[in-house]
């Protein structure tokens, strides 16, 4: 007979799978549980062979660091618990980055890492503060507004956009086919399989059309890189670049826009965090890491062993699937002092909100960027904001995300920055 631990421990790894505990808020309580007790966890599936899920921080890194024993290529299952779900959908596009192993892996990455070094991400500051001051003159316009629709989504899509070289009267066409590219367990952003292949067939005739422009007219954009490559080399195959122009607009959509709404409402919980950053500036660069830690925009990333192989001392046999649950092990009681304790001058280990390994966030310097200088133009214009509702969450066990986000803006600071 099972003990009161392995069925507790039983019933609650089934519901790691179940978008709902995610949309409900519930997953931080149950990945504490399952920590202390069942830290390599087998999660059985209602159909499927079930995966394994890994909870703490060492252990996630270890599966991350190790392509050679856990893959993420998509010949193996890809990156995702239940990609199998869509693959009658996306069967036409090509593995994005993130479901290549080295070397295939790396030689795609260099073709974009020269967008997103540390001079050229740094080049963005001024057009970001200048963006954000924009969206902020409307946030000032409404006694209440919803904060995801008129700040969090757009600033993300505006510089996704001015990046890709899309013009801005589009980016609303690739905020609409990123949701519904990663929202399948959301009606609110996937509203039917016909209309993600909509999306999909909109995004990919419009990501061609750009193709098209740029080998003719090429520009100081990344899809001129992807087209033509590096300096006297080649650029991608057609159907890489589809898959690589997704990535790159969902990735760099999502985790900025879901920490930034995240970030809001931790600031909202904890005013004395508020008052701290609005008492030392200084303290903005950790507070964005801290934010990303505690949202942790992505929830998980799927790998599948390539071997007979052990995880935190489970035997892990050749097939089969493992979870990292990134949620988990930014909250991990062995590597965080406090982990529930939101603290905006946090130092210590890295948070792992953007992964780890050869899959770390690409764009990381560039969503720290957008967060660190939307904050400091929010808390100076608006120190007092609040929400005025609840949230709605994403129901994903994929995005960690806020729907909607009703805020009152509160009174405007007499301590403006004055403009340049």
């Amino acid at each position: 007979m099972a003990s009161a631990v392995e069925t507790h421990t039983d019933r609650v790894c089934e519901a790691l799978r179940d978008p709902a505990v995610y949309e409900r808020g519930e997953a931080r309580a149950m990945f504490a549980r399952l920590r202390a007790e069942a830290p390599v966890w087998w999660t059985p599936e209602p159909s499927g062979k079930g995966f394994w899920s890994v909870l703490r921080y060492a252990d996630i890194q270890d599966v991350s660091r190790s392509p050679d024993r856990f893959s993420s290529a998509r010949h193996w299952g890809g990156h995702r618990i239940h990609d199998e779900g869509d693959a009658e959908i996306t069967k036409s596009l090509e593995a994005s980055m993130l479901s290549m192993d080295p070397p295939e892996h790396a030689g795609h990455r260099a073709l974009v890492t020269p967008a997103f070094t540390s001079g050229n991400v740094n080049a963005l500051e001024v057009s970001i503060r200048e963006r954000v001051r924009a969206l902020l003159d409307r946030l000032g316009a409404n006694e209440t507004c919803d904060f995801v629709s008129t700040v969090a989504a757009e600033l993300p899509i505006q510089v996704v956009a001015e990046l890709m070289g899309v013009p801005q009267e589009d980016r609303l066409r690739l905020f609409e086919w990123s949701n519904a590219l990663v929202g399948e367990d959301d009606p609110d952003m996937r509203a039917s399989p016909e209309h993600v292949r909509r999306c999909m067939e909109e995004m990919g005739r419009y990501s061609l059309k750009l193709w098209r422009e740029r080998l003719r007219r090429p520009k100081a954009d990344i899809v001129s890189m992807l087209v033509h490559g590096a300096p006297g080399g080649e650029g991608m195959s057609v159907q890489a670049y589809f898959a690589t122009f997704f990535l790159l607009v969902i990735a760099g959509n999502e985790s900025v826009r879901n920490s930034i709404s995240g970030g809001l409402l931790l600031l909202a919980e904890h005013p004395e965090q508020r008052r701290r950053l609005l008492g030392d500036p200084s303290l903005f660069s950790t507070a964005v890491k801290e934010i990303v830690r505690c949202v942790s925009p992505f929830l998980h990333m799927r790998r599948t062993a390539t071997c007979d192989t052990r995880i935190g001392g489970q035997a892990i046999q050749k097939g089969d699937k493992v979870v990292v649950w990134y949620l988990s092990g930014n909250f991990d009681e062995a590597v965080f002092d406090d982990p529930e304790r939101f603290d905006v001058g946090r130092r210590g280990p890295p948070q792992i909100g953007f992964g780890f390994g050869q899959h770390f966030c690409l764009g990381f310097r560039l969503a720290e960027l957008q967060l660190r200088v939307l904050f400091e133009e929010l808390l100076l214009r608006f120190p007092e904001i609040e929400p005025s509702g609840p949230a709605r969450r994403v129901r994903s066990n994929f995005v960690n995300g806020i729907k909607s986000l009703p805020v009152r803006p509160g009174r405007e600071s007499r301590e403006r920055r004055v403009r340049a």
